[in-house]
C-alpha cells in the first residue's frame, strides 16, 4: 500500500493539509481505506488556550471531510495514472451531502476513511463513504462530488 510518501507523490497535498498518514487497503479506482492520526499538534490547534474543556479541542468537522476526501483523491489520480494521462488543474472537493457527525473526533484519536467511488463522470468523481475510530463510526457521507477545475480558473484570494 502507500506510505507517507508515495501519498506525497500522487496527490498534490502538502503539509499542513495533507490528512491522509497511510493507504491501508485499495481496490483500484472503486475503493480506499486509509489512515490519519490527529496528533493534537495540527495547525487548528494552534493558539487554543491550555486550559480549554476537552470540547475545544474536537478535530474540526471541515478537516475531517477533507482527510475523508484526499482518499477519493487518490483513487483518481491512481485512475488518471493508470490511463497515462496528466493530472490537468486543481483538485476540488466541491460538495458533500447527507453528511451524518456521529461523535466528536479528539487528539489521540486514528481516523480509518472507507471512499468508494460511486461514478467517474468527465473531470468529476462521485464519491461516498464513512469515517470510524476503531470499530466505532463517526461519520457517514451519503454523496460527494470531487472537481478537476484548471489551475488557471481556481482563485485562492481570499481564502483562509
Amino acid at each position: 500500500m502507500h506510505d507517507y510518501a508515495a501519498i506525497r507523490r500522487l496527490i498534490p497535498h502538502a503539509h499542513p493539509i495533507l490528512l491522509v498518514d497511510k493507504v491501508l487497503e485499495m481496490e483500484p479506482y472503486e475503493r480506499i481505506v486509509t489512515s490519519k492520526t490527529v496528533s493534537g499538534s495540527e495547525p487548528c490547534y494552534a493558539g487554543l488556550a491550555p486550559d480549554l474543556g476537552s470540547r475545544a479541542f474536537a478535530y474540526p468537522a471541515s478537516l475531517l471531510m477533507e482527510s475523508w476526501g484526499q482518499g477519493g483523491a487518490i483513487l483518481w489520480m491512481e485512475r488518471i495514472r493508470a490511463q497515462r494521462r496528466e493530472r490537468s488543474g486543481a483538485l476540488i472537493l466541491a460538495a458533500t451531502r447527507k453528511v451524518a457527525l456521529h461523535r466528536a473526533v479528539m487528539p489521540g484519536d486514528t481516523l480509518r476513511h472507507v471512499v468508494r467511488v460511486d461514478q467517474y463522470v468527465g473531470d468529476n468523481v462521485f464519491l461516498s463513504g464513512e469515517s470510524y475510530v476503531g470499530d466505532e463510526l463517526v461519520a457517514e457521507v451519503g454523496s460527494a462530488i470531487a472537481v478537476m477545475r484548471p489551475a488557471e480558473l481556481v482563485s485562492w484570494e481570499g481564502a483562509a
